[in-house]
């Protein structure tokens, strides 16, 4: 069973805090749901391995930082093949139950689908109990070492390492199917979605959850890196991205949604368009939280699932 890491440090861990052997190698990762989200909701969707492929993993980052690896997790179905590609980006959580859950839904439908650790750099967020000791090493997870993590976990898709698959699974052909590379994130992680999707071109398309779409004010959370945001690449979108918006949402005002349709609409160089969900609110898909609106989540679960169909 995983286990949750130790921060070694009351600011948060460093990478060679991690540089751990492979007995050592669970340690990296937090089984259960992060804790500083509260304690999960009894309608929590669990979704089983039957059929699937599912491990913890880790990952070499594009630039030299001694022995760190990106912890990582992998889903997809248990047969030869290659697979079309989900890349799950997660919350500000990090990785934990939830995320690991939808790469095996998404593995369930026939993707190969990988949710990496943005934030492990400096401790797990997932292990802390406390939302202000998570805030710090999301903020340390910049603009560009999320899109070299992205860039990472491509390289090592088309070149899995060390995965421990059962011999002869993949028919010795790898699993992934580079052609065919979709990205998926939620709150935190939906705007890493358009960003991805406007500049890497191995993604085709993305659907994001509840991303924020501008630039936040220098007093908010986050709100301190000099960087692009959705907004400022809207009228470049090449790519389509579907985003999976909230109503009422005090963090994304509709205001701001409405300012990103219309960028998108002004384009017309995608289909790329976001959709409002009535009566909710951030984090609605989040089943394991007080926020899950089921009715809502069925709607847009359904609608990811065809965009992606559609586009990749």
């Amino acid at each position: 069973m995983d286990t949750i890491v130790n921060i070694t440090r009351p600011e948060g861990s460093e990478p060679a805090d991690f540089h751990l052997n492979r007995r050592a190698l669970s340690g990296l990762f937090f089984a259960g749901y992060a804790l500083s989200a509260g304690t999960a909701t009894a309608q929590a969707i669990t979704t089983d391995t039957d059929g699937l492929f599912a491990k913890n993993i880790t990952i070499a980052p594009l630039s030299d930082e001694g022995a760190y690896q990106i912890p990582a997790y992998v889903a997809m179905p248990a047969k030869p093949g290659r697979h079309p590609v989900i890349i799950v980006v997660s919350e500000i959580f990090g990785l934990h139950d939830y995320i690991r859950d939808i790469c095996r839904r998404f593995a369930k439908q026939g993707y190969a689908a990988l949710a990496l650790d943005f934030f492990a750099r400096k401790g797990n967020a997932a292990a802390l109990s406390n939302i202000d000791q998570v805030r710090p090493l999301v903020e340390a997870a910049t603009y560009p070492q999320v899109m070299n993590d992205i860039k990472a976990a491509l390289k090592w898709l088309a070149n899995p390492t060390d995965i421990g698959q059962p011999h002869g699974m993949f028919g010795g052909k790898g699993f992934a199917d580079m052609a065919r590379v979709g990205i998926t994130g939620y709150c935190w992680g939906g705007t890493p979605v358009w960003m991805a999707a406007a500049t890497l071109p191995e993604i085709k398309a993305g659907v994001a959850w509840y991303g924020r779409l501008e630039r936040p004010a220098r007093d908010q959370f986050l709100g301190a890196e000099d960087r692009p945001w959705p907004m400022d690449i809207a009228a470049t979108l090449e790519k389509p991205v579907l985003g999976l918006y909230a109503d009422h949402d005090q963090g994304i005002p509709v205001a701001s949604v409405q300012r990103m349709n219309d960028a998108l609409a002004a384009a017309k160089k995608t289909p790329s368009h976001i959709i409002v969900l009535d009566n909710t609110q951030h984090a609605f898909f989040a089943d394991y939280r007080p926020s899950y609106n089921p009715d809502a989540s069925k709607i847009a679960w359904a609608d990811c699932l065809d965009w992606f169909k559609k586009y990749l």
